[in-house]
This record gives C-alpha cells, structure tokens and sequence, in this order.
C-alpha cells in the first residue's frame, strides 16, 4: 500500500487530543504520518503539538497558523504543506477529536486500492445494523436535512458530506485543495463540486459506511454556523453549478 499523510486541524484542542492513540496509529502502521495544523490556538495545542512532532520525527509534522483561519483554510494549508514533500500518493484530513477512529482509515485505503478510478473517499456514517455509530438525535436530524440540501445543491446523491475523515489521491491535490474554500465550514461540500465539475464525480468518489463512529463533546458546531449553511450552500452552487 502507498505511503499516507493525514492533516489534522486543531484550535484549542489541548484538552481534547488524545496523544496516545495518535502515537499508537503512527507505531502501528509504518504507512501512515500526521500533520498537525495548529490554526491560530490560544491554549497549550502548540506545547502539546511541539511535543508530538519531536517525539516521531519524520513522522508527524506541524503546521502553525499564527491568526485562527478556521477548518477550511487550515486543512488546505496542510493538505499543500504535505503535497509539496512529494512523498505521499495518498493524503487526507481526520479530525482532532477522533470522532472517526483511525482504525476506520485501513478500510478507506483498501476501497482506494480497488476502485483505481476513484479520487476521493469520504468517510459516511450511516447508522445500520452492525454498525457502532453513536450520534444524538438533534444531530442525526440536522444531518439528515443538510445531506439533503447539499444533495440539491450539488446535484448529487450524497448521504454525508461532512464527516471529517476523508482520504484522497496526491494527483487531485491541486484540483480540491489548490484555490481558497468559499465558506469556512462547508468545504466538504465544495470538495465535491470541485470534483464534480472537473469530471465524472460517480466514479471518482466513493462514500464508505463506517463501522465506528462516535459523538464527541466540545464540538465546535454552533447554531449560528447552521442557520448560515442555506446561504453557504446557494454560494456554492452559484460559484459551481451543475453541469
């Protein structure tokens, strides 16, 4: 399997990283690095992100944000920092407070690994028998009437654009990640239509049911941040429209 970097974006996670298990991805899997992009924070993610980096070295990286950017621009700022090493064929972003275990990043690579083809995977929790996918009601609910919107907005069946774990191919770096994001939260969905319009999004994404998958306090989601996403997605499609 090919070498594989995931971002990880971080504001003010001190208190929420869970060290040990990122350690325990890194030693676990000789094909696997990590950048950290400390976006701007204001509590100890630097000491704890400093501390990381040189306990791997080689192995996890950091980028630092001296002003708070939000995840767009910080995964983008780490999602090129990582393409310009040209040493990685497959690199994604995983968010910080592990929501999605790293133990659901092997599957994502297989599906790569089989589907030649395909350029992006997304991460997509789909609560289903068999499944370990723990997420409250109200959020469940939310998700659901934004899947739909997005749906409409992009034009395409899409279950869950906005699960933070997603693996793509260095070749479509420039495609997805190359321009600056319209919103600071939707960037998922805009990764989509970046795609979409560059070709045949049926068969270069592939949304992959996840067996674990777990609500974590401390999310950063706010309602404002919901009440804004009708106009978020309409300046999306405004900027991409469907083909």
């Amino acid at each position: 399997m090919p070498d594989v970097c995931l971002v990880v974006p971080c504001y003010n996670e001190a208190a929420r990283l869970r060290i040990a298990d990122f350690l325990a991805h890194i030693d676990g899997d000789p094909r696997s690095c990590l950048c950290f992009v400390n976006d701007g924070s204001t509590d100890d993610t630097a000491s704890a992100l400093d501390q990381l980096s040189k306990s791997r070295p080689g192995r996890i990286f950091v980028v630092t944000l001296t002003r708070n950017s939000g995840k767009a621009e910080a995964v983008r700022h780490g999602v090129n920092h990582v393409a310009a090493m040209n040493r990685f064929a497959l690199v994604g972003y995983w968010d910080a407070d592990l929501a999605t275990p790293l133990s659901e990043l092997a599957p994502m690579l297989d599906a790569l690994a089989r589907a030649p083809e395909c350029q992006l995977v997304l991460g997509s929790r789909w609560r289903r028998l068999g499944s370990d996918i723990h997420r409250s009601a109200i959020r469940h609910a939310l998700g659901r009437v934004f899947a739909t919107a997005a749906s409409l907005a992009l034009d395409l069946p899409v279950y869950d654009s906005q699960c933070g774990a997603k693996v793509c191919r260095a070749a479509s770096i420039g495609v997805l990640f190359g321009e600056p994001f319209t919103t600071r939260w939707l960037f998922d969905v805009e990764l989509l239509a970046r795609l979409r319009n560059h070709g045949s999004v049926q068969q270069s994404a592939i949304e992959l049911p996840l067996t674990k998958w777990r609500d974590v306090g401390g999310s950063r989601l706010r309602w404002m941040q919901m009440a804004a996403a009708p106009l978020g997605l309409l300046r999306i499609r405004l900027r991409y429209p469907p083909r």
